[in-house]
């Protein structure tokens, strides 16, 4: 693997599923409050999220921000500090605030117990007002904690999708990427995940890792697809700084892994359309006719993110913040133990303005990264221009490259546009947030 950075003409720049990336934020010295900050803001179809910082092993390619194990009490404490904050957020919001969406994410949620996960959905139902049960909710797990005790108390309190962290269905390539499990002990999660009855089942596989072949590729698709889930993710590998696998070195040019991977990709796309799936984005496949874990009245270009968690981000339409961010697994200890010794959650600590030409970029780059594409006519109502008019620059050479497809009601990605998302995403990115990402020391 490579651990340099991408060449200017690779395909994988980088994963944008937001803009803009946590690395462009920055501490606010003004730690302005939450009630000032979500006055006036639409509250009536907002996305809440949670975020559980605790993993049971780190892959080789995770950069999230996730501690590994947990001394006595950790857990605790950190749900207390959630209760905390929920109390203090919730206080924020406008009385008729209402969720449309939930999500556990991590590190892994269900590292929790079957308890924690109870107090997990209490926090959510009764300090933050959201009705679990009536709103889709997801949840991310790993094959080791979908036991059927924690998967029970999930699907109890109204969980509709269950995310698995497969990544290969191949041993020798899951050990590739320093994630330690076995094919029988995927299986026996995947077993129990179907028998408790969530209506959307995700398995996530990766690509392009050490060893692997368009046959061993296709070998982990059939295997999936033989649970006949409702979505797959497919994900490229990516080596980032701080990663186990960085710490291994260069293995492969990164000419080669490119070609590797974009050469994967198509294979796995072909696949699943042949199967039956449905393309969502470059990343995401949904089986036809299956149910969807969004909810459509919620639009993720407009709408608010409410955060719990020291991972977790919080957008408003003027601000978007979060606590700070690590790889390095001493630097994430310090901010958990920051985070839950905190007793004033009612200030936001670190993030980014948006202003400017900032919310227009957002809302091309979370349209424009789907299949579907992005409406001309939304943009209009929106902000009064058009995308060409804003961006011509941009919009030019994603032509010239022959990444836009011919529609005049709609901007959409051609297949070859859509196979160099990670390529387009972060050619949107503002000027500022280009020299915020670039000055941004990994720690």
């Amino acid at each position: 693997m490579t651990t340099t950075p991408p060449r200017p003409d690779s395909p994988y720049q980088s994963y944008v599923y937001a803009y803009p990336h946590k690395t462009a934020y920055r501490p606010l010295p003004e730690r302005p409050g939450l009630r000032e900050l979500w006055a006036g803001e639409a509250q009536d179809a907002l996305s809440l999220y949670l975020h559980i910082p605790f993993c049971e092993v780190r892959c080789g390619f995770c950069n999230l921000f996730t501690r590994i194990g947990s001394p006595e009490g950790l857990t605790t404490a950190y749900l207390d500090a959630l209760e905390r904050q929920a109390v203090a957020i919730r206080a924020a919001l406008d009385e008729g605030a209402r969720f449309a969406l939930a999500a556990f994410g991590g590190g892994t949620p269900t590292y929790l117990t079957a308890g924690e996960l109870e107090r997990l959905c209490d926090i959510a139902e009764q300090r933050m007002g959201t009705d679990l049960r009536a709103i889709p909710l997801s949840v991310e797990a790993s094959p080791a904690t979908a036991t059927a005790d924690r998967l029970e108390v999930l699907a109890a309190r109204g969980a509709t999708r269950l995310s698995l962290g497969v990544q290969s269905f191949v041993d020798a390539e899951a050990r590739s990427a320093v994630r330690p499990q076995k094919r029988a002990e995927v299986e026996g999660a995947l077993d129990r995940i179907r028998a408790a009855g969530f209506p959307v089942l995700n398995i996530d596989l990766i690509y392009g890792i050490d060893g692997q072949s368009e046959a061993s590729w296709l070998h982990s698709l059939d295997a999936a697809l033989a649970w006949q889930p409702e979505e797959l993710y497919l994900y490229p590998l990516y080596v980032r700084p701080l990663t186990g696998l960085a710490r291994r070195g260069e293995q492969e040019s990164q000419s080669a892994w490119d070609t590797r991977r974009l050469a994967l990709y198509r294979t796995g796309r072909d696949h699943l359309l042949a199967h039956g799936y449905q393309q969502v984005s470059m990343r995401m496949f949904r089986r036809a006719a299956s149910p969807q874990a969004g909810a459509s009245e919620y639009a993720c270009q407009t709408d608010g993110m409410v955060g719990l968690g020291c991972g977790a981000r919080s957008y408003t339409s003027r601000l978007h913040y979060s606590f700070d961010y690590a790889v390095n697994a001493t630097e994430v200890r310090g901010i958990i133990d920051g985070f839950v010794a905190t007793e004033d959650f009612h200030h936001a600590e670190v993030g980014h303005r948006m202003s400017g030409e900032e919310p227009r970029r957002r809302h091309l780059v979370q349209s424009l990264l789907q299949a579907e594409g992005m409406p001309l006519a939304d943009y209009r109502a929106r902000f009064g221009s058009t995308p060409a008019a804003d961006f011509p620059t941009e919009l030019a050479e994603f032509t010239a490259r022959g990444w836009l497809a011919d529609d005049q009601d709609r901007l959409v990605l051609s297949p070859e546009g859509l196979a160099h998302s990670d390529a387009a995403g972060p050619m949107l990115f503002s000027p500022e947030v280009r020299s915020l990402m670039t000055a941004y020391e990994a720690k």
